[in-house]
């Protein structure tokens, strides 16, 4: 006789089984993260544009001409006027997809860029969410999708561009300043070699070195690391730049001195200043002045204007013990004195919309502290003086203004207001849609300028020098 019989038979008992052990929690954050990752698609199809990986078909076409045995630089894509701008180095590194359908490449690149991305907010994120008690994974579910939603990212992974994994590599040259300031307190006992050079950071450098070789403008991040006196960082960034470039000399002589001896100073080649995707300020300036040119007098000067502008404000946040802060600064400020910065550039808007977020939360809890001891007459008063009570809405609107605009700077490249007032020199005026059109044209340009000159930093929140100058060490804690 079957053992079943006389007993009722639960057919859902494998299942409870196997999720007995599953927190409720937990898989309510993954359908969380799934309605985000929706919603973000659904926003790219309302927002975004036709890109059919445009750029990647040029540089695909490129590198696949030149592994034919034609010259990299002389190569113009059907039906445009446009060829391969990259360094020597960049094509090097892109050679391998001239084997692959350019589909598959496109495909291949905006996985590399997505996974670079999450790996990058996640190294952004950790010291937050742990301030917070927040699940990282949870927190990084959520920011991956709604990053990748925004103009910037949408626009590298949609043209086949590689700018996400530019941002990648410097960004994991802070990640290395920040581990290096710990002096070694986070590494376990049991890590081998290998595990302890990576945690010491001793390699920080390098990811911008070999950005600025793929990319001239993180150049700038160089500079940044030489004023404030990095000198080992600066170091290994200029080396690793230089081995790059004389390595590229040895191995494609001729690409190099083709590239260096001219196509570096054709700018035409990527396209007129005017053109309403250029959002720095060159751009900005030819629109307004209605022309395909950018005045270059004026361009020059509030370029260097705004360099020493976005500069010392870096060294400042970097000062106050806020290294991201400085770094986003540091992006931001090239992109604005860059004559030209297409949209798929200005990656540096998600950490500036991180360091805003976090602001204002630090606000609001600092400010709920202050109630919270206002009874022990902290508030307001001096010590023994108890009965001080803040209004019952100052906790609430502290942080409120950074608040709203790390929401209306993410609304902006979300919505990219700048694509319905599209013009063109000469067939058309930059101006007809009046003012309020030509506002929209140049919002991102506006936004970049206006984040360069009032980003706010958070004190101490990424002390990445405090070690080094005060001789200060963080608590050890060894590595799970």
């Amino acid at each position: 006789m079957p053992a079943t019989v006389g007993r009722r038979v639960d057919r859902l008992a494998p299942v409870r089984r196997v999720t007995r052990g599953i927190d409720r929690k937990t898989v309510v954050r993954a359908g969380i993260v799934a309605a985000v990752a929706y919603a973000a698609w659904l926003a790219i199809g309302a927002f975004g544009r036709p890109y059919n990986f445009f750029d990647m078909k040029i540089y695909h076409g490129a590198v696949a001409w030149w592994a034919s045995g034609h010259e990299l630089y002389e190569f113009i894509a059907p039906g445009t006027t446009l060829g391969f701008t990259y360094p020597p180095f960049g094509g090097l590194v892109m050679l391998p997809m001239a084997y692959l359908p350019v589909e598959l490449a496109g495909m291949v690149n905006a996985l590399a860029s997505i996974a670079a991305l999450a790996v990058v907010l996640a190294g952004l994120l950790r010291p937050i969410v742990d301030r917070l008690g927040w699940p990282l994974w949870f927190t990084v579910g959520i920011a991956t999708p709604l990053a990748v939603a925004i103009e910037p990212a949408r626009e590298s992974l949609g043209y086949g561009q590689v700018n996400l994994l530019l941002f990648a590599l410097i960004m994991a040259d802070l990640i290395g300043l920040r581990w290096r300031s710990r002096r070694g307190t986070h590494i376990a006992p049991s890590d081998g070699p290998l595990l302890r050079f990576v945690y010491s950071g001793a390699w920080a450098g390098v990811g911008i070195g070999l950005a600025t070789a793929v990319k001239l403008t993180p150049a700038l991040f160089i500079a940044y690391l030489v004023i404030t006196r990095q000198w080992r960082a600066a170091a290994t960034a200029i080396g690793t730049v230089i081995a790059v470039t004389v390595g590229s000399f040895g191995i494609v002589g001729t690409e190099s001195r083709a590239y260096f001896g001219g196509v570096l100073w054709q700018t035409e080649r990527v396209g007129a200043a005017d053109m309403t995707p250029n959002q720095s300020l060159a751009g900005l300036l030819a629109r307004l002045y209605d022309s395909i040119e950018t005045p270059g007098l004026l361009w020059l000067a509030f370029s260097v204007l705004m360099l020493a502008v976005g500069l010392s404000r870096a060294v400042n946040a970097r000062a106050d013990g806020d290294e991201l802060t400085a770094f986003t600064l540091v992006g931001l400020t090239a992109n604005v004195i860059s004559p030209i910065s297409w949209t798929h550039h200005l990656i540096w808007v998600i950490p500036a919309i991180i360091v805003l977020a976090d602001a204002a939360v630090r606000r609001r809890d600092a400010s709920r502290g202050l109630v919270q001891r206002a009874g022990q007459g902290t508030y307001g008063g001096p010590p023994g003086v108890t009965g001080l009570r803040p209004p019952i809405w100052y906790p609430t609107l502290t942080g409120l203004r950074h608040g709203a605009a790390a929401i209306g700077l993410y609304l902006l490249f979300l919505i990219s207001p700048i694509w319905p007032y599209e013009h063109q020199l000469p067939e058309v005026s930059h101006y007809q849609d009046g003012l309020f059109g030509a506002l929209m044209e140049n919002s991102l340009a506006l936004a970049l300028i206006l984040l360069v000159a009032a980003l706010p930093w958070r004190p101490g929140a990424e002390p990445a020098f405090y070690a080094e100058r005060f001789g200060r060490q963080a608590a050890p804690s060894v590595r799970r």
